[in-house]
């Protein structure tokens, strides 16, 4: 189907960043926000694409295809690596969390300033994460882990040693630092497998990288509240005029063809003429989670990606 056909189509939800917008039902509207950048990193002793991807938000695949390696290929210490973590933030938030499942970031909102950005290991695609608003009841260090019932089940049909609780310590899978939520059996707190952030791995609770979660745990309070949102489909026009795409992997299979509703949120702003479809299709067939320049070149600025 030709692209100027789609624009007669009725999207599904697609996330459009737009300076002083609010949200809309079925198109979340927000300000024009990015985050990460393009930077040159060295590896260090016991680094793993896997590792350093968990750690600045980019897929172990997706950082070997930007370095023209195989995902296989072996590193080395002082090996310099390209890293692209460039991520379009979904909503601004007056105050509090919000985190979006797909991209598998969360993002720390004060007075309507984004404060701090973290990716996250997130439910598996058969025990997902809840969508959601929360509300933070217990704030706690070094909490002993009690199992549920549930994974205790799971532990017995995969012939594992079943336990009940763990204590504090280095076998501890919750870490150091436990944020408890309202949403029913589901926290954020820091893990013991650096290696699943970024990834879909965990019984439904929100994992952050050891050092993230502690710098975490010091901003929020009791009673902060946040939001759980599903929005794999982003696309930011920036303050100075450029536009940006970020299409991440459906994980949870509960969308649609996400070009489908690009080209919708391109007819509704207007934005038909301002794309090229042909980045625009790249991005969406690549899925790879990251915020690619979508805008053809004009007098006001100079397209680079």
């Amino acid at each position: 189907m030709n692209i100027r056909s789609w624009f007669a189509l009725a999207g599904l939800l697609c996330v459009i960043c737009v300076p002083a917008a609010e949200a809309q039902q079925g198109m979340a509207v927000v300000a024009g926000t990015m985050v990460g950048s393009r930077f040159a990193y060295a590896v260090r002793p016991g680094d793993s694409l896997t590792l350093i991807g968990a750690r600045f938000g980019i897929a172990p695949t997706v950082l070997a295809r930007i370095n023209g390696i195989k995902y296989s290929a072996l590193i080395y210490p002082d090996q310099v690596l390209q890293i692209d973590n460039r991520h379009i933030v979904p909503e601004q938030l007056d105050n509090g969390i919000l985190i979006n499942l797909p991209q598998r970031m969360l993002y720390y909102f004060q007075t309507g300033h984004l404060l701090a950005d973290f990716p996250v290991g997130l439910g598996r695609p058969d025990w997902p994460t809840p969508e959601g608003r929360f509300r933070i009841i217990d704030l706690q260090e070094n909490k002993t882990w009690y199992v549920p019932k549930s994974i205790q089940e799971e532990m017995q049909r995969e012939s594992e040693v079943v336990k009940t609780e763990v204590p504090p310590g280095p076998d501890n899978p919750l870490g150091k630092y436990w944020i408890g939520l309202t949403l029913p059996g589901i926290g954020i707190h820091g893990t013991i497998a650096p290696a699943s952030i970024y990834h879909f791995q965990s019984h439904g609770c929100v994992r952050l990288n050891p050092d993230d979660i502690e710098v975490l745990f010091q901003l929020v309070s009791r009673g902060q509240t946040g939001r759980v949102i599903y929005a794999p489909v982003l696309l930011a026009r920036l303050e100075d005029g450029r536009f940006f795409l970020e299409v991440n992997p459906d994980i949870y299979k509960l969308w649609a063809d996400p070009l489908d509703s690009i080209a919708n949120a391109a007819q509704q702003h207007g934005w038909q003429d301002m794309l090229d479809w042909d980045k625009v299709q790249a991005v969406v067939r690549q899925q790879d989670g990251l915020a690619h320049e979508v805008g053809l070149p004009t007098t006001d600025f100079k397209a680079v990606d």
